[in-house]
This record gives C-alpha cells, sequence and structure tokens, in this order.
C-alpha cells in the first residue's frame, strides 16, 4: 500500500511540470500519508519517533487483561462457589 502511494506521488510530481495542480495533488498526497496514515498513532512518517499506536495498542490490551483477572480471579471464583453452596443449602 505505501509503495502504491509513493508511486503514484511520484506520478503527480512529474505530471506537475505539465500543469501545477498536479503538484499541489501531490503535496495534498504526502500530506495526507503523514498525517492520516495507517495508525491510530499518526501515520508512517513522524517527526518525534514516538510509537502513540503500539502504546495504545498494549494499554488497551493490559487493560482488558486486567479487567479480565478481576472478574475471573480465584477469589472470585471461591466467592462464587460460597454462593452457589448457600443457594443449594436454601433450595434443599
Amino acid at each position: 500500500m505505501f509503495v502504491l502511494l509513493l508511486v503514484l506521488t511520484v506520478v503527480l510530481f512529474g505530471l506537475g511540470f505539465l500543469h501545477p495542480l498536479w503538484w499541489v495533488a501531490a503535496a495534498v498526497l504526502i500530506f495526507g500519508i503523514t498525517r492520516y496514515g495507517r495508525d491510530r498513532g499518526g501515520g508512517w512518517i513522524r517527526g518525534d519517533g514516538s510509537d502513540l499506536g503500539d502504546y495504545r495498542d498494549y494499554r488497551e490490551r493490559r487493560d482488558r487483561q486486567d479487567r479480565w483477572d478481576r472478574r475471573y480471579s480465584r477469589q472470585n471464583r471461591a466467592r462464587w462457589r460460597r454462593e452457589d453452596r448457600r443457594d443449594d443449602e436454601r433450595r434443599g
């Protein structure tokens, strides 16, 4: 996908020698690639070198795992068993 956009940008830049409007189109395409790229983190090229998209994905996975661990921990399973036992005693 990136190679296709790169080739398209080069072609638009080349057409700019025929009509300057193509240079504007190439500039808009380059801006779109760098600003609104493939990740939520900000695209293929970032000036600050950060990987915000990777960190956000990591944080979301970590939060999901924490919720899972809290919900299905041993302590909760033991509490559920006690509650089930009490329900069985009440019914029986």
